[in-house]
């Protein structure tokens, strides 16, 4: 299966929507490299969900070097010798900039993105994942990670409807927009043999998945 593959495929969409699981048995799958955002390697994120007003700017301004960092491996050939997936795409750090950081700091953080930006890869193919906020407030909180459950349902909301403007206009790469509120990549192997194919069919385009709960079809 892995010769049907895209090479460089990104898998995006806000937190709890099961990216990082998806990328992992993306990777397996089409004996693919890794490269996967280390949000556990930010020093100041717990502070962030803690204070949020107070961390955002250092927050960011980690991440920013942190994915620069990477995508510059990238474009140095380290990580893309062969097949790759990834949990995130670059765009996403400017996303989280607008969201988080006040007027000043805002100004600030496009000063230093504007010196340390670099091209990155166009991907051959981005899944865009969706859910509602309940959906992800549930999926945070199955996964244990304390910080995270200071999350709240509106911080949430604008992330989900910030995604959802980002991709509304996205047109680098080829799409697929998945509706992941009922699907169970990591427990139902039906689940991910169906959008494994529609990976396999997508090359060119935008494209909608919006799979009915399995136990409907059952």
């Amino acid at each position: 299966m892995s010769q049907d593959a895209p090479g460089y495929i990104i898998v995006e969409g806000p937190i709890g929507v099961g990216k990082t699981s998806l990328a992992r048995r993306l990777a397996a799958t089409f004996d693919s490299e890794m490269l996967l955002e280390r949000a556990e390697d930010n020093p100041f994120l717990e502070r962030f969900y803690q204070h949020p007003r107070q961390a955002a700017l250092p927050t960011q301004l980690s991440f920013l070097f942190q994915r620069i960092q990477q995508v510059e491996h990238l474009r140095q050939g380290d990580m893309f010798r062969g097949r790759l997936v990834s949990d995130f795409l670059l765009e996403k750090d400017r996303l989280f900039a607008q969201l988080t950081l006040d007027d000043d700091e805002l100004r600030l953080y496009e000063q230093v993105y504007a010196h340390v930006s670099v091209a990155a890869p166009q991907p051959d193919l981005v899944i865009y994942l969706q859910a509602p906020v309940d959906v992800l407030l549930e999926r945070i909180k199955r996964r244990g990670i304390s910080y995270e459950r200071l999350i709240e349902s509106a911080y949430l909301q604008r992330l989900a409807d910030a995604y959802a403007q980002l991709f509304y206009h996205y047109d680098q790469s080829p799409l697929l927009i998945v509706n992941a509120s009922n699907i169970d990549w990591v427990e139902n192997e039906l689940d991910y043999q169906s959008l494994v194919e529609h990976i396999r069919r997508t090359r060119s385009g935008r494209h909608y998945v919006n799979p009915l709960p399995t136990d409907i079809l059952a």
